[in-house]
C-alpha cells in the first residue's frame, strides 16, 4: 500500500505540470477565443460579454484557479469551433479509440509472444532469424507507411477490408493490425531475449536434471520469469494506444481521440486540443502506474526496494 501511496502522489507534480502548459498554451495564441466563438459577424459589446462570461477578463492566476477546478470537476471548456463542451466530444470519440487500441492490443500481444517463444526456443537457426526479421520490419516501419501499405494491398486491390471505418467489426481488423504492428515487434524481440537469458538460469538446469521435458520446463519454469520485463511493455503499449492513435485514426478516417486531436488543430480549435492532450496525459500516467504496480506484484523485491 505504501508503495502504491509513493507512485500515485509521484504523478501528481506531472499532472499539474502538463495542465500548466496546457493552459499557457490556451493563452499564447494569437486571437480572443470569444471571437472565435462568434464567427464573422459580431460587435464589440457583444465580445466583450461573452469574454466577462468565460472569465478571460480575470487575473491569469485566477483563471488557471478556475480551469485545475473544471477539469477536476470534468468540464474542459467549450468547443470554439463546434460550441459543444469538450468533456462531450472526448467522450463520444473514446469508444472508438478504446475499440481500435483492444483489438490492437490482442493482435500484437498474441502475435509478439508468440513469435517470440518460438524465435527463442529456436535461438540463432533459420526459424529465429525469420521471426527476428518480420519483428524487426514491424518495429523499423513508421505505422502511417504500414497502415497504407496495408490499406492499399488489402482494401484497394484485393477488396477484402473496407478502406475505412464504417461501424462494423471488420472495418477495424485492417487498424488494429497496421496499430499492433509495431508493439508485436517489440513484444518479440523483448520476449525472445527475456527467455533466452532466463534459459541459461541454473534453476532451469536443475528442472532439466529432474527428467522434465523441454516444453514443460519453458511453459512452468522459464516463461514465467521471463515475463516480466514483457508485462511492463504490454500495460505501456496499451496506454499509447489508447492515448490516441492519432495516425491510425486519421488513415482510417475513424472518429477517435487522435483523429478529435488533428481536427482540433486544423481549425485552431484550442479548448478541444487541450482537453485531448490532458485526457491522454492521464491515461499515459494510469498506464505507467499500472505497469508498475504490475512489476510489483509480479516482482516483490520492487515493492521493498531491492
Amino acid at each position: 500500500m505504501k508503495y502504491f501511496l509513493k507512485r500515485v502522489i509521484g504523478t501528481i507534480p506531472v499532472l499539474l505540470g502538463v495542465i500548466l502548459l496546457i493552459f499557457i498554451m490556451l493563452r499564447i495564441v494569437p486571437g480572443n477565443p470569444a471571437v472565435l466563438l462568434l464567427g464573422e459577424h459580431y460587435d464589440q459589446a457583444t465580445v466583450d460579454r461573452l469574454t466577462e462570461i468565460m472569465g478571460f477578463n480575470k487575473p491569469i492566476i485566477e483563471q488557471f484557479i478556475n480551469y485545475i477546478l473544471g477539469a477536476l470537476s470534468g468540464d474542459l471548456g467549450i468547443s470554439y469551433k463546434y460550441s459543444r463542451p469538450v468533456t462531450d466530444m472526448i467522450l463520444e470519440a473514446l469508444p472508438y479509440t478504446v475499440r481500435l487500441a483492444v483489438m490492437a492490443a490482442v493482435f500484437a500481444w498474441a502475435i509478439g509472444l508468440i513469435a517470440g517463444i518460438i524465435a527463442a526456443v529456436n535461438n540463432n537457426n533459420f526459424i529465429d532469424r525469420i521471426f527476428m526479421g518480420f519483428s524487426l520490419m514491424g518495429v523499423s516501419m513508421p505505422i502511417f507507411m504500414t497502415s497504407l501499405v496495408l490499406q492499399y494491398f488489402l482494401s484497394f486491390k484485393l477488396g477484402i477490408f473496407p478502406m475505412t471505418e464504417d461501424g462494423s467489426f471488420v472495418s477495424m481488423i485492417l487498424p488494429a493490425i497496421a496499430l499492433g504492428w509495431n508493439s508485436a515487434g517489440s513484444i518479440a524481440r523483448m520476449t525472445r531475449s527475456s527467455l533466452i537469458e532466463v534459459m541459461q538460469a541454473d534453476y532451469i538446469d536443475t528442472a532439466r536434471a529432474k527428467g522434465l521435458k523441454r516444453a514443460a520446463v519453458i511453459i512452468f519454469h522459464a516463461l514465467k520469469n521471463s515475463l516480466l520485463p514483457v508485462v511492463t511493455m504490454m500495460a505501456l503499449q496499451l496506454s499509447s494506444m489508447l492515448s490516441g492513435a492519432v495516425i491510425t485514426e486519421s488513415v482510417f478516417a475513424i472518429p477517435g481521440i487522435g483523429r478529435l486531436a488533428t481536427t482540433a488543430i486544423q481549425n485552431r480549435d484550442m479548448p478541444v486540443l487541450q482537453g485531448t492532450v490532458l485526457f491522454t496525459t492521464v491515461i499515459i500516467i494510469a498506464g505507467n502506474l499500472i505497469a508498475d504496480l504490475l512489476y510489483s506484484v509480479l516482482d516483490p523485491r520492487i515493492r521493498k526496494g531491492e
